[in-house]
């Protein structure tokens, strides 16, 4: 009788050793993947910061654009006075 009580808390231990593996492998692994993402977090970050400077200067280049097609449409407008006047003058 000893021994089958013996071996009924072997197997006890023996199961509760198993549970304590594979629990430190799961934290083992949500360490890892913790890591991981901190490094995928930082990446979007980075990548986040540089799609806002590439907003910011896609902003001022379409100002830009819009400045300068108004001023060529004065442009075309003078010019165009301008050939007016030439042909008004009938030389």
């Amino acid at each position: 009788m000893a021994k089958t009580a013996q071996s009924v808390e072997l197997d006890a231990i023996e199961r509760l050793e198993e549970k304590v593996r594979k629990l430190v492998a799961l934290v083992e692994e949500m360490r890892s993947e913790r890591t991981r993402l901190a490094a995928e977090n930082r990446a979007l970050g980075d990548e986040v910061g540089v799609l806002r400077k590439k907003t910011v200067d896609g902003e001022g280049a379409a100002a830009e654009v819009a400045t300068l097609r108004e001023e060529r449409d004065q442009v075309r407008t003078r010019v165009k006075d301008m050939l007016a006047q030439i042909d008004a003058l009938e030389l």
